[in-house]
């Protein structure tokens, strides 16, 4: 197959081995190929197997491998693979604790991927910064010196540069790892082992979150405040039928290492902690500050989980610049080791609006998305299996892992009190006889032979015999039969003590409870992030947000749009070649631009969004999404909702090549989505031509060839939605509607003309009559049409 380039139905998996591939030389005319050339001493295998389930049993081994190996953590010790790892290499090889001087990144990157992670050492680098950043983690595992990144963003130094040791928690996390209280399996060359998961004394999960996307599912576990934690477990160990409601009373919600505001009812927070899912509300903590002259600053103490706080300072800037936000003039950035935003308000300006105003447009105000997925332990020590759990649930795992933990660690301590007790029998046999076993130590041929002397003598287990064997002279000597007994009474009495914890469970947890109150003393702090459940969102009203500026609006045919200041001529505004104007006038900054399409459609925008340029402008597929060959034919600026006589509705005509239209009244001023909205049905072979504002009694019409006809405004039908509507000039062959005005009799018109001319009409001069007639010819010669204006108007571009 590889030769040929012919690939069969079902492919084959083929086990070669020491495959020696040679290419052979190619010609101009023919493709590259290979030869394979498999010795004989070494046999071949050939397996027939479906591509499809072959792919199928990869594809879950790779899925497999990230959920468990990768991306989620364990709902036992909080940890993702790569973290523990880390932690345990640098206490177990390295012996970083915290009372030790901090060693190079380096060496702790390269110890873990040396014995434990057989992956890249950016990603393991970036775990171990992340453990040690007080703004990513809520209690940091990793004492770091150095940069380790910063709130503004910052990546931390190269692993060469930075050190790093184990912090006091980190220790707590590790637990009893030398005492036989997890399992622990081989490591990926077989060359040692490595825990299964970490003996943690602390429910870190809770305490500091997790974060990972794996294959088909995700976890985002928010950080919580470890008294709220402690507090909640012992009320569970006192209580395990407590109900929901009692262990909100101490977990209150999230707290989140930068601190900021949560905006999250009770009963929101209840639905998140018993369904696993949920949205917390994360908004930035204020206060309002004056300065000289009665200025008025609001400075922002505290922002949300997981936002750089350089990309706040740039949000608002470009707001301030952008003139989109003007009740702000300034912004900057004076923190230190406390957040610190300063934002100068304008002269009279509300704090409120403009706060209102940064929650919704900048990262000041955000959600975390709560997901608790985590690994919970199966029948096989070794796997995990993924499951959406409720805060009851993920705290009920770490009670039961704890107490498996705590009597592993006493089963292991009894046993080396046990094998300790055995040696100290031992002794109390010869004790007495210390002369007599130094002779037949002395009178032996070697160490075997002394052990098995004194077996036989004083009736000693290999054990003792071996331990009597290998004390020095000096330690027979001073070895007292009162100082035995002590220490052999004082081991009893703990075994027959760790007997007794070991039948009852309640004795068990009082262990773990007792340990957790210390825990809570020790490494316990009051909680940052201040849960908000009333409150009221500050309704916007985006008008308030735009600073009234008189521009003038400028549409081309081609559509490019742009808005110039009133200072500028209009007329000698900069256009592409080969372009003109189709639309050009004086409009406020917060009216409205309706662009109408041949299609039918209606596109909406402020224009404050147009871009303000002395060039060519932005195209209107920036802003707008349209269809092939969909061009603007009309537009049309209606005044701000909040001025003085603002028009609530517009009516409107649409009439398209055909000779066909309708009346409307539609509120034009309401903003559209990018595919803006049908007003207009138009046929096959038709398209729409023109929207004319309805303002006089009467309407003309006039088509290409120079046909003009004058009906009365109620001939024309007014239809609520869109439609096609009626005929309103009846087109003779090759003939094309091309413009409407809204006249009374004296009206004077303009008609302009292909090559250049004009002639100017009055609305009198026209026959009136009932619609869908052809009416007079207004143009004698064959001069085409392309457009009629009102004489008196200021609108001169049609």
């Amino acid at each position: 197959a590889i030769t040929s380039g012919r690939f069969p139905k079902t492919a084959r998996t083929v086990i070669l081995c020491n495959i020696a591939l040679r290419r052979r030389p190619v010609s101009s005319k023919r493709r590259p190929n290979f030869e394979i050339t498999i010795p004989d001493r070494y046999p071949m295998t050939i397996k027939d197997v479906s591509l499809v389930d072959e792919s199928k049993t990869r594809y879950l081994t790779y899925a497999l491998s990230v959920v468990h190996s990768r991306a989620l953590p364990d709902v036992r010790d909080g940890l993702k693979p790569v973290q523990r790892r880390i932690l345990y290499a640098m206490l177990n090889n390295l012996n970083l604790t915290p009372d030790r001087d901090h060693r190079k990144s380096a060496a702790v990157v390269g110890e873990v991927l040396a014995r434990y992670h057989p992956h890249g050492d950016s990603a393991c680098y970036e775990a171990m910064v992340r453990m040690a950043q007080d703004f990513s983690l809520r209690y940091p595992l990793v004492d770091g010196q150095g940069n380790f990144g910063s709130l503004d963003g910052d990546s931390a130094a190269a692993y060469r540069y930075t050190e790093a040791r184990l912090a006091p928690l980190a220790l707590e996390v590790i637990g009893d790892i030398g005492e036989e209280t997890v399992t622990t399996r081989p490591n990926f060359d077989q060359t040692t082992v490595e825990p299964v998961v970490l003996p943690s004394r602390v429910p870190n999960l809770l305490m500091n979150g997790a974060s990972g996307i794996a294959v088909g599912m995700a976890t985002a576990i928010p950080p919580h405040n470890l008294k709220e934690l402690v507090n909640a477990i012992l009320l569970m160990i006192e209580d395990p039928e407590i109900s929901d409601h009692k262990i909100l009373r101490f977990v209150k919600g999230p707290d989140f290492p930068t601190g900021c505001l949560i905006l999250n009812t009770t009963t929101e927070l209840k639905d998140i902690y018993t369904t696993g899912r949920g949205a917390v509300r994360m908004r930035a903590g204020h206060t309002l500050e004056k300065g000289a002259r009665d200025k008025q600053s609001i400075i922002i103490n505290s922002i949300p989980f997981g936002v750089d706080k350089s990309n706040i300072v740039e949000r608002i800037a470009d707001l301030i610049i952008g003139k989109k936000l003007p009740q702000l003039v300034d912004v900057r950035d004076e923190s230190s080791d406390t957040v610190r935003i300063v934002m100068e308000l304008a002269t009279g300006a509300n704090p409120d609006k403009a706060l209102a105003y940064l929650f919704k447009h900048t990262p000041l105000q955000t959600n975390f998305n709560v997901n608790l997925t985590a690994l919970i332990p199966t029948e096989n020590p070794h796997v995990g299996r993924p499951e959406l759990l409720s805060l009851r649930a993920m705290l009920q795992h770490f009670i039961d892992f704890r107490l498996d933990v705590v009597r592993q660690k006493l089963k292991y301590e009894r046993s080396q009190l046990l094998a300790r007790t055995h040696l100290l029998e031992g002794l109390m046999l010869i004790s007495d006889k210390i002369k007599e076993v130094i002779e037949i130590v002395r009178k032996s041929s070697g160490r075997k032979d002394s052990a098995e002397k004194l077996r036989e003598r004083f009736k000693l287990s290999e054990l003792q015999a071996y331990f009597i064997v290998d004390l020095r002279i000096y330690q027979l000597s001073r070895t007292s039969v009162a100082e035995i007994e002590a220490e052999l009474n004082e081991k009893n009495k703990r075994i027959a003590e760790i007997d007794r914890l070991l039948k009852s469970e309640k004795a068990l947890l009082k262990l773990i409870a007792d340990d957790l109150r210390r825990l809570a003393e020790q490494y316990g702090d009051d909680r940052r992030s201040k849960i908000i459940s009333e409150f009221e969102e500050e309704k916007i009203d985006e008008e308030e947000y735009i600073e009234a500026e008189d521009v003038y609006v400028i549409v081309t045919r081609d559509g490019w749009m742009k808005r110039s200041r009133l200072t500028s001529d209009p007329g000698s505004s900069r256009i592409r070649e080969g372009d003109s104007f189709l639309f050009v006038k004086q409009a406020s900054t917060r009216d409205s631009l309706s662009l109408f399409t041949s299609f039918g459609n209606q596109f909406t925008m402020k224009v404050f969004e147009l871009s303000p340029t002395t060039g060519f402008g932005e195209p209107v597929q920036k802003t707008f999404r349209f269809q092939d060959g969909e061009s603007i034919v009309a537009a049309l600026v209606s005044r701000a909702a909040s001025e003085e006589n603002a028009e609530k509705g517009t009516e409107l005509l649409f009439y398209t090549g055909e000779g066909l239209g309708f009346r409307s009244e539609t509120d034009i001023r309401t903003e559209t989505k990018k595919n803006g909205r049908r007003v207009a049905k138009v046929s096959d072979g038709d398209t729409l031509v023109g929207v004319t504002p309805v303002e006089r009694s009467e309407f003309v019409f006039l088509s290409r060839d120079g046909y003009g006809i004058r009906i009365p405004r109620d001939e024309v039908p007014v239809l609520s939605g869109a439609g096609r509507g009626v005929s309103l000039q009846k087109m003779s062959k090759g003939d094309k509607l091309i413009s409407v005005v809204s006249v009374d009799p004296k009206t004077q018109l303009i008609v302009k003309l292909t090559k250049g001319s004009e002639k100017e009409i009055k609305a009198s001069e026209l026959e009136k009559g009932a619609r869908a007639r052809r009416g007079l010819k207004v143009i004698a010669r064959g001069t085409p049409v392309i457009g009629v204006v009102v004489a008196d108007g200021k609108e001169r571009v049609n």
